[in-house]
């Protein structure tokens, strides 16, 4: 089994197709990479997490600054981990946006975690055989 099957795996209960609808938005970006994590899959930037595509939804990486304005959008939750907020990652719930609004949720993602540094070309291997 391939790599993206097995990761594709993960989501084969996704009745909103959000794994593809995700792969779709994103395009040929480059430099993202994919893996499994949180219960789905992830997409990450030269190492930092951009969004994860799971059940519950998709988990965007949006950054303290844009969090309390998402907050107020239909379908946006917070995402909760132990039972504490995590500022900066929200959830997006798929079918309250078409795949142009998806894609903007992306591509706002994207925008900050290009301002984060890069992470360790050690860390990306290790995340590299997680996969």
């Amino acid at each position: 089994m391939s790599a993206k099957t097995s990761r594709d795996k993960a989501l084969r209960d996704d009745s909103g197709g959000l794994l593809a609808r995700t792969r779709d938005a994103i395009g040929d970006i480059g430099g993202i990479s994919e893996m499994k994590m949180f219960g789905g899959v992830g997409f990450l930037l030269e190492g930092n997490l951009i969004a994860g595509a799971s059940k519950r939804g998709l988990l965007l990486r949006l950054g303290k600054e844009q969090y309390a304005e998402a907050l107020l959008s239909p379908g946006v939750t917070p995402m909760v981990m132990r039972g504490k907020e995590m500022a900066g990652y929200v959830y997006l719930d798929p079918a309250t946006v078409d795949d142009d609004a998806l894609k903007d949720w992306l591509h706002l993602a994207i925008s900050f975690v290009k301002t984060l540094p890069p992470k360790s070309a050690a860390t990306q291997q290790r995340q590299q055989k997680r996969q």
